[in-house]
């Protein structure tokens, strides 16, 4: 079973990385009246969170940036974006080296309780699972997105 939670990973990461890489650089930031967050927004939020989850970001890594919280948390908006932003070429080549680093977890850490419970989650493992959900509803709404923009020919 441990083995099917990192293949998924590869599966889930290898097609998200696939479609964001088939996004145009012209509507990444582009924001439908719709949608809370923009297409870039989403590929951010899941690089943080997923480092959240499974790397304990921002006390137990430093892999990401700090500010990363305060640009795709939970509860934020490109609206409210200050300073840097990363492209979504650098968030890309951090989903790929994320990739690597959640693939090298040891197996036997998936059946780790975790300190406390998380959204009713108790092991690691079903926070992974989690993870996995996360990044594949993003996904879904990236997807989305993309279909919306194209469709109405919002831009910027």
């Amino acid at each position: 079973m441990t083995n099917l939670v990192f293949k998924q990973f590869g599966m889930t990461r290898g097609y998200f990385i696939k479609n964001v890489e088939s996004v145009s650089k012209e509507i990444v930031n582009v924001q439908p009246d719709c949608f809370n967050n923009t297409i870039q927004w989403h590929i951010g939020h899941v690089l943080t969170v997923t480092e959240q989850f499974m790397f304990g970001f921002p006390h137990k890594t430093t892999h990401l940036p700090t500010n990363y919280l305060e640009l795709f948390g939970n509860g934020t908006k490109p609206a409210d974006w200050k300073g840097e932003v990363p492209t979504v070429d650098e968030l890309v080549i951090q989903l790929k080296d994320q990739l690597v680093r959640l693939q090298q977890i040891p197996a036997e850490r998936l059946n780790e309780t975790l300190e406390k419970p998380i959204m009713g989650l108790e092991t690691f493992g079903e926070l992974a699972g989690m993870a996995l959900l996360h990044e594949a509803n993003h996904l879904g709404r990236i997807q989305t997105m993309k279909r919306v923009i194209e469709h109405t020919g919002v831009k910027n």
